[in-house]
């Protein structure tokens, strides 16, 4: 089976890249965590994920809100449905660390990385059984998934100079005249 990411960049040593098949954690949390997670800079995507595990900030829900219940931390999303997964957050974290580890080899500036990409796909369900009352069997399923994250260095941004105010004639009101029956 061929490795390869949702997003190929052009230059892989300009980026840090990260990924994990088949992690134990479940795929609605970890797909909505590295929703939150993406286009933050690397610095804040870790402080972010560090107040989700204290509960000082939370995750949005906005696809998977199934039994998601609602918080006021939300208010910074602009959501209401939000949660504090903490095993995707761990998985999260450890492959933060790992692409910036990945980043900082390949060269680039720690201040200047952000989360370029992030990635979260369903990985083939663990099938296992739960023998129940009665002699009846039902299933007993986990939802793992495949994680990836790429680290970019931002570019500088330069500010668009100003230009002259044009001189322009002052407008004239002239009234409106409605033609009389």
């Amino acid at each position: 089976m061929p490795k390869r990411y949702v997003l190929e960049p052009e230059n892989k040593r300009s980026c840090g890249r990260s990924r994990v098949r088949s992690q134990r954690v479940h795929f609605k949390n970890t797909h909505e965590t590295v929703r939150a997670v993406q286009g933050m800079t690397l610095k804040r995507a870790k402080v972010f994920l560090y107040n989700v595990l204290r509960k000082q900030e939370a995750v949005p829900f906005r696809t998977f809100t199934g039994g998601c219940s609602r918080d006021s931390q939300g208010k910074r999303w602009k959501h209401s449905q939000v949660r504090w997964p903490t095993k995707s957050v761990y998985a999260v974290l450890a492959l933060l660390k790992n692409a910036e580890k990945n980043a900082i080899a390949n060269g680039l500036e720690k201040k200047k990385l952000y989360v370029a990409h992030a990635h979260a796909n369903r990985a083939p369900k663990i099938r296992r059984r739960t023998f129940r009352a009665h002699g009846r069997i039902n299933p007993y399923m986990a939802s793992p998934s495949h994680i990836e994250l790429i680290l970019r260095e931002q570019e500088d941004t330069v500010s668009e100079p100003k230009e002259e105010k044009k001189d322009r004639k002052a407008h004239v009101w002239t009234p409106v005249t409605w033609p009389s029956r």
